[in-house]
């Protein structure tokens, strides 16, 4: 991709330093290369792509006016972060975003000191700079804290927690509301922006304070001139909640106007205690299509720019998601007291449809995992029948909600958790690598693992009859193309399928490995189990094969600390048996983003390194038949 032709202030920006060096008259044209750089660029390359067009100003404003990396900026999520990797000496390297090896889909550590904390769940980013501007202060230093929050992140409980922490501590922290929700855009314009410039300018802020301490001996007048303040503020601005958090709320402002940006935030980077600046932006700015269909341009594969993304159906095979979507929407239809609820995932969890046809039965309850768990319990006690539709990644944020309002309880909650396993691009943060750890240990859990299309619909329909909690994890894109029964059967509670009868090796697999063990079982003429349900085991089974062959080898895409290896196991050890068994996951280390294929490679989960690893651990050569 040649920039030179293009790009002539943009290719001269290998760090913000370089960014500091132009006057600010140039810092319109800047913006104006850097939103065609990231079309350029994404479109090829593929990623998190609109919500990076509505940062571009506001990006470039903050690395101006604060000396980072010295001064920390942390971004909520880091969906809207691709403009501060280019800033941020990224530039070249973006083409190889989400791919092996290259650059990550959120700010990363490891990758840049200016991804001052690593991010990719929602809502962190108040906490995370809060604890920054703690440190500053302990040690003494005056740099700054910034985090920058888009309007949904606000939704989870644990931004507002942070926001009431810091007003009460009165840390010098300021928290930038990325704001591209066009319900209050009437409030964007001149008036607000300098009624923005005003209230956050050192005048006012003088006056403000002297006249707290003058009339803070006077009670009455006092609250008089408090209500007064509020009262006059309130007119232009809705940020009484954050006042009364303790913050300095300054805006609404419009978040692509460059010289009021800039004016604001070099007011606020002068004041004290916790600042509230509340801006307005278009999420796809500057690309119409992506203006357009935020939603359809949130994430997107390589497109070409003077066509957009086309519209359709999408081709080949139906994925997992879209098997729930389905069982969903049939079995809403057959039982009223059904309800779905999502935490801000309808498109991902392929509830579209289903919100659509069924509104009565379907609750997005924003980015607040703990909630949609405690909400779906209390739904529970008195006769609906919840589903929580939930990313395993996510469903981490809500583990004590899953024990205490549901496990302890033993209400019948149905988990239907998408991207369990290793994920491909989007990498550690949203890989499903723990759930079977945290959910195999609760009381009166059943947990299971589909294989293919066919199990995932009739497991789900098998979690919703019984009257406890039940999950069902499946992994992330298509399976391997089964054809799905449409009539609905309960599976037998915690009963394995003998897929393929074979001599001295036994394969335990569980879910999304029975394809490879099926392949691996070929060549080593060996027993392949699917195993279908992690808890409650197929006791009698387990303990059959345990007596019957030489090696048994667990197989599940999970991490090995209490994955379901570990079940077999405390199964044997329980009955006395010590037959060797050896256990294949998730190695004990986080695995980087790529394709999903890379990242099972790097596992050591494909079929050749099964292969490969069982043939180690058995005692002679001649103990396996020939590949076939």
């Amino acid at each position: 991709m040649t920039e030179s032709n293009h790009y002539p202030l943009l290719e001269k920006i290998d760090s913000p330093h370089d960014l500091r060096q132009l006057p600010e008259s140039a810092l319109e044209q800047v913006a104006h290369e850097l939103r065609a750089y990231l079309l350029d660029s994404v479109s090829r390359s593929g990623g998190h792509f609109a919500a990076g067009l509505g940062s571009v100003e506001l990006t470039i404003a903050l690395h101006y006016i604060y000396n980072t990396p010295d001064d920390r900026l942390v971004w909520d999520v880091g969906h809207q972060a691709y403009p501060h990797k280019i800033l941020t000496g990224r530039r070249t390297q973006m083409p190889t975003v989400r791919r092996w090896h290259g650059v990550a889909p959120f700010p990363k550590r490891e990758e840049s000191p200016y991804d001052t904390f690593g991010v990719g769940h929602s809502s962190t980013s108040i906490g995370a700079a809060l604890g920054m501007a703690i440190a500053a202060q302990h040690t003494g230093s005056r740099r700054r804290a910034v985090a920058v929050i888009g309007d949904g992140g606000l939704t989870a409980g644990m931004a507002f927690e942070a926001l009431n922490h810091a007003g009460d501590i009165r840390a010098n922290l300021l928290v930038v509301l990325n704001d591209n929700n066009m319900s209050i855009s009437p409030n964007v314009g001149a008036l607000s922006n300098r009624f923005a410039q005003i209230l956050s300018g050192k005048l006012y802020t003088t006056v403000r304070e002297g006249s707290k301490k003058v009339l803070s001996q006077m009670p009455s007048v006092w609250e008089l001139a408090r209500r007064a303040e509020e009262h006059v503020k309130g007119l232009v601005v809705p940020g009484t909640l954050f006042e009364e958090f303790g913050f300095n709320y300054i805006g609404p402002i419009d978040g692509h106007d460059l010289p009021t940006l800039l004016q604001t935030l070099r007011n606020l980077r002068s004041l004290e205690g916790p600042q509230f600046l509340h801006i307005i932006t278009k999420k796809g700015k500057g690309y119409a299509p992506a203006e357009a269909d935020p939603v359809k341009y949130h994430g997107v594969s390589p497109f070409d720019p003077k066509l957009g993304i086309a519209a359709g159906s999408k081709a080949g095979k139906p994925t997992y998601s879209d098997i729930f979507g389905d069982w969903a929407c049939d079995m809403a239809a057959l039982d009223r007291r059904m309800v779905t609820i999502t935490p801000a995932m309808r498109e991902g969890s392929g509830l579209v449809k289903y919100a659509r046809e069924f509104p009565d039965q379907y609750l997005d309850v924003a980015i607040a995992e703990q909630h949609a768990v405690t909400v779906a319990a209390g739904m529970a006690c008195d006769g609906l029948k919840p589903v929580v539709a939930i990313y395993s990644t996510f469903l981490q944020r809500a583990f004590d909600q899953v024990v205490h309002d549901v496990a302890l309880q033993k209400l019948p909650v149905l988990f239907a958790l998408d991207r369990a396993g290793l994920v491909g691009a989007d990498g550690p943060t949203h890989a499903g690598s723990y759930d079977v750890t945290m959910l195999r240990c609760l009381p009166d859990m059943v947990l299971m693992a589909p294989s293919d299309e066919n199990e995932c619909r009739q497991m789900l329909y098998t979690g919703y009859c019984l009257d406890q909690p039940a999950a069902v994890r499946y992994p992330r894109g298509s399976g391997p193309g089964v054809p799905v029964q449409q009539e609905m059967v309960a599976l037998p509670l915690g009963k394995a399928e003998i897929k393929r009868h074979g001599k001295a090796v036994a394969l335990l697999a569980f879910g999304s490995l029975v394809p490879a063990a099926m392949e691996v079982g070929e060549r080593l003429n060996a027993t392949v189990v699917n195993m279908r349900f992690i808890k409650p085991l197929d006791d009698a089974l387990v303990l059959e094969l345990a007596g019957s062959h030489e090696l048994l080898v667990t197989l599940d895409e999970n991490a090995l600390a209490g994955g379901a290896g570990g079940a077999v196991t405390e199964l044997l050890s329980h009955h006395g048996l010590h037959p060797k068994v050896f256990h294949i996951s998730l190695p004990d280390r986080a695995i980087q983003h790529g394709s999903r294929e890379e990242m099972l490679e790097d596992a050591g989960l494909t079929a050749p390194q099964i292969e490969q690893i069982i043939r180690a651990q058995l005692p002679a050569a001649g103990t396996v038949a020939s590949p076939v």
